[in-house]
């Protein structure tokens, strides 16, 4: 090699800070001069001294990376490359390639580099430590598959990585768990890898460590549940690569079917966009691929039976990324009908059948063609179903204790369900199909035979055809009465003494004819004509007499059937005709009045099976009343005492239905109007005897006891209750049905109590509530304000064995100030000069101070008086201004004086506010900053208060904010991107390359 391709350390590291030089030459150039030096300490000693200059840049700068890069290729160019094993001379050279191997991996270049990093990563500097870890993790990437280092070496990097894993520095974190990636055993459950993994995705608190962690994690049966727990972490980022990692390292085999359908469930409905883009694109296409695209496969991989919705969900998300050729080429095993056989009908086939009807009918007009090549006509359709609902099969008692026997009528049931799905896609504008559709409606749903399990759906496709309330109340209520009352065909048994009676009668009849006859015959030979008439008329009455007698005789063997209506009271009954009755009640406009026949379904069926000894159907009966008390107010007022006593008396389901019932009213009619019978039917004797209270302040009373009864339920045992309650109370809040702060405070308590923390949906709900609350209007925002001191004195004066000990009051203050911020509000005032909820609260909190300067909670006040954005209102500041100079005369706390000091500065006039926001416009900004400068003093204050000390510090400088330290502390190397970036044009990008590039020349000369 001439000298013209030989470049000295010094060169080489200038060169390798431009991005546009190749890296690989310049490898090469140096390392033919590193070849042929005889001595090479020397060059060792020299090429360190210029790494320690990049070592010391913390900021990822280009310069940096570049030469980090360059070190890292040219430290592993010493390996020797990947050799192709030969099989047949394998034995033969087995020992020459052990000792090759170890003469090239033990290279004393590489072994300096490492030893050298080894060293630094204690250093002080986190930089250091930083790129000392970035080096050891580029080395060992850079190495081939089957490079093989020293066990004392491995052992050194292992226990310098795991201490550096636990380091203050997120990037320093992310770099050690990345250089762990190639040291990590699988196969061994005690691998100190593993463990450290595992340790910083259960608690590591920074998002970019545990992104990092998960990309490079090995998937083990140990290590698998901690990837699905990632699926629900706080950061979209980090749920996103979780998924991802799921995607691409495990099969779906070795997951159970339970992990199958949460995993589906929680990602069809997160509420990052991308995550659910990574579940449908990702997730579904790896798992058919292991199933070699097998779409009933998958889906019997799911158990349909017990999770249909999700799979429903899952097929949609199919269907959407399949060409519609395919979907047609791969329909469900029709015939030539465009129905599965009877024999061939699954649970996954059948199920598949209805979403991809549902999904050519969600088309609208392009997918009519589609859906007629899949679907038959509505009358063909209508004698399939009816065919496949009676073939449903009826189990006694016996029957029932098999399994066997109950799991195959289970399955019929949910196929007859998914067939019972499929009536909605189906062309109903024929009449003669229409018709055919409705009379197998009514026939199954007048079956007695027919499973309760789809009585519901039944009701709710016939409601479906039917468009005329008057014409659905009149069939549902048909129905009902062949149902409850059907005909029967009733024969009256034969009397037997009866019988032998009128037998005796008979034949005293025929003797009296017979003797009559005779003496007829003789006085006719005696020429009495006379008599002999007289006889003949006798023997005509008699004959008479014995035909009749032998017509009831005959009558009597053969009685007639009657048909009689019999009522039936059973509690399977009375479960299908309730279910029937609040389905069309369901389907009902509330506008719409009731009529008679409701009427009549209320007294003889709804009301009487409120009083029912069956659980069942109290709950369905107390679910019919809730629905019809909506469409009448007089109806409402009349029952309204019953549901609150099935509220407090009865099962838990049933008293959740009556508390679900007795918010839709109160939400309707609101409690003046409720309260008003119920203030008559409650009222003591002893007040009615009285006369002396005013109707309104009984109503009142009323709608008090009815409040204070709700929010008893709030501290309730049952979560299933409690939740129920505390969403109904937020409902009729945010609907300005009532205007408690003290039921807001409760809610607030409820939020924050460590006892509610498994309750997912509570805290969901609650959560979403406040947010909706205060944002809505400024008037929502001072309840809140009024609720904010009982919080905060509850907190504070809960003993130690209440769960609301454990609770953060820095916290909830920080709440309470993000609710009642004046920014926060979906149209904020254009009014600057309007009084602000906070400058209320600025003043309340001064005035609970002034109370007891010495109190614990003054440093609580103190620090939140800081986080207040404040009106311009000249006469509030000069208010709020003249209490905080009493308070900074009375409060002895330090921390509470500087920040009593600050806000003190903060409330400046407003000519000295616009210098200090100009002179602090003119400063230069940190380039480390990603946040703008802002106008508002406030804000500019609360960032300044970090650090500062003195009220005059916090002047000149200012800091960046949390958020971004995090994102400038963790930039996450190595981990794929989670939010999607607009890419700048080449020319910017240039522009600001050259701005932010850091010469390390200057310090290498």
């Amino acid at each position: 090699m001439t000298a013209d391709n030989e470049i000295d350390i010094k060169e080489a590291f200038q060169r390798a800070q431009k991005g546009h030089n190749n890296k690989a030459k310049l490898v090469a150039s140096l390392r033919s001069r590193y070849d042929k030096l005889e001595d090479k300490t020397l060059f060792h000693e020299e090429f360190v001294q210029y790494l320690k200059y990049a070592m010391i840049v913390y900021k990822r700068e280009p310069s940096v990376e570049s030469v980090i890069e360059f070190v890292a290729r040219f430290a592993t160019s010493f390996q020797s490359p990947p050799k192709a094993e030969d099989e047949e001379a394998q034995v033969e050279e087995e020992e020459e390639l052990k000792e090759d191997d170890d003469d090239d991996d033990d290279h004393p270049f590489l072994s300096f580099i490492f030893n050298f990093l080894l060293e630094s990563h204690k250093a002080n500097s986190h930089a250091v430590r930083f790129r000392a870890c970035q080096l050891i993790n580029k080395l060992l990437g850079s190495m081939a598959e089957n490079a093989q280092i020293d066990d004392d070496l491995f052992d050194r990097i292992h226990q310098a990585m795991l201490v550096r894993v636990t380091d203050k520095f997120p990037n320093v974190r992310i770099q050690a768990a990345l250089a762990m990636t190639r040291l990590q055993q699988p196969r061994d459950a005690e691998c100190p890898t593993i463990s450290a993994y595992i340790l910083i995705l259960d608690n590591d608190c920074n998002h970019e460590v545990r992104r990092a962690v998960l990309s490079c994690i090995a998937v083990s049966p140990l290590t698998l549940p901690k990837v699905l727990k990632r699926t629900r972490d706080i950061k979209e980022a980090v749920r996103k690569l979780a998924y991802q990692v799921l995607a691409d390292k495990v099969h779906i085999k070795a997951l159970s079917i339970a992990q199958r359908v949460d995993l589906l469930q929680q990602g069809f409905n997160d509420t990052s966009e991308a995550v659910r883009e990574v579940v449908c694109s990702r997730l579904l296409p790896a798992w058919l691929q292991w199933l070699d695209g097998d779409v009933i496969e998958l889906l019997h991989k799911l158990d349909v039976e017990n999770c249909a919705e999700t799979a429903v969900d899952t097929l949609k998300a199919i269907f959407k990324n399949t060409p519609t050729k395919d979907l047609l080429e791969n329909r469900a095993k029709l015939d030539n009908r465009k129905l599965i056989p009877v024999d061939s009908l699954s649970c996954e086939n059948v199920l598949y059948w209805r979403s991809l009807c549902e999904f050519f009918k969600s088309k609208g007009d392009e997918g009519e063609e589609m859906l007629e090549q899949v679907l038959p006509d509505a009358a063909t359709y209508a004698q399939y179903l009816c065919g496949c609902l009676k073939a449903v099969p009826v189990l006694s008692e016996e029957q029932r204790a098999d399994f066997n026997q109950l799991e195959l009528v289970m399955t019929r049931e949910f196929i007859s369900q998914q067939l019972i799905h499929l009536i909605a896609c189906l062309d109903t504008n024929e009449e003669g199909g229409r018709k055919r559709v409705l009379a197998v409606l009514q026939e199954m749903l007048a079956l007695p035979q027919t499973p309760y399990c789809l009585v519901f759906l039944l009701t709710e496709k016939l409601l479906a055809l039917i468009p005329d309330n008057h014409r659905r109340i009149q069939t549902v209520a048909e129905i009902i009465s062949d149902v409850r009352e059907p005909i029967a065909e009733a024969s009256q048994p034969v009397d037997e003494k009866e019988s032998r009676r009128q037998q005796v009668r008979l034949a005293e009849l025929k003797v009296r004819i017979l003797e009559a006859k005779q003496t007829l015959e003789e006085c006719i030979a005696a020429q009495e004509f006379h008599k002999a008439a007289e006889l003949k008329n006798s023997i005509t009455d008699l004959e008479n007499h014995r035909n009749q007698v032998i017509q009831e005789v005959a009558e009597g063997s053969q009685p007639a059937d009657k048909e009689i209506h019999t009522e039936k009271s059973d509690p399977e009954t009375l479960l299908r005709c309730l279910t029937m009755c609040a389905e069309l009640l369901k389907q009902m406009s509330i506008k719409t009045r009731l009529g008679p026949t409701i009427s009549t379904l209320m007294t003889s069926l709804v009301l009487p099976s409120i009083a029912s000894a069956h659980a069942a159907v109290r709950n369905m009966a107390v679910v019919c009343l809730g629905t019809c008390t909506l469409h009448s107010k007089e109806l409402a007022k009349t029952h309204m005492v019953l549901l609150l006593q099935i509220a407090q008396l009865d099962k838990i389901k049933i008293r959740i239905s009556a508390l679900r019932a007795i918010f839709d009213l109160l939400l309707v009619f609101g409690f003046q109007q409720l309260s008003e019978t119920a203030a008559s039917q409650t009222a003591s004797p002893d007040k009615q005897e009285d006369g002396a209270v005013a109707p309104e302040e009984k109503g009142e009373d009323t709608a008090q006891s009815i409040l204070m009864m709700l929010s008893e339920f709030l501290d309730s045992e049952v979560s299933d209750l409690r939740t129920e309650t505390a969403e109904g109370l937020a409902k009729l809040i945010y609907m300005g049905r009532i205007s408690s702060p003290k039921i807001f405070s409760r809610l607030v308590l409820l939020w924050y109590n460590p006892v509610t923390e498994d309750d997912t949906r509570l805290r969901h709900c609650l959560g979403v509530f406040f947010q909706l609350y205060a944002r809505n209007s400024r008037v929502n925002q001072e309840a809140v304000e009024e609720s904010f001191l009982p919080t905060v004195r509850t907190l504070l004066n809960a003993p130690v064995t209440s769960p609301l000990a454990e609770v953060d009051i820095n916290n909830v203050l920080e709440l309470f100030v993000d609710l009642t911020r004046p920014s926060a509000l979906i149209k904020p005032s254009t009014n600057t000069e309007e009084v602000c909820v906070h400058d209320y609260l600025a003043v309340r909190l001064c005035g609970e101070m002034l109370k007891d300067p010495t109190a614990p909670e003054v440093r609580l006040y103190a620090k939140m008086l800081c986080h207040l954005e404040l009106s311009r209102d000249e006469t509030v500041r000069q208010d709020l201004h003249s209490l905080l100079q009493q308070l900074v005369q009375v409060v002895k706390d330090r921390i509470c004086l500087r920040a009593l000091e600050k806000m003190i500065y903060q409330l400046v006039d407003a000519k000295e506010q616009t210098e200090l926001l100009s002179a602090s416009a003119l400063q230069p900004l940190d380039v480390n900053a990603d946040e703008p400068a802002t106008d508002d003093p406030s804000k500019s204050a609360k960032r300044a208060k970090r650090g500062q000390r003195k009220v005059c510090t916090a002047k000149g400088g200012r800091k960046a904010s949390r958020r971004a330290e995090s994102s400038e502390e963790s930039d996450g190397e190595n981990v794929p991107e989670s939010v999607p970036v607009l890419r700048t044009s080449r020319r910017a990008k240039t522009a600001a390359l050259e701005k932010t590039k850091l010469d390390l020349n200057t310090l290498i000369s």
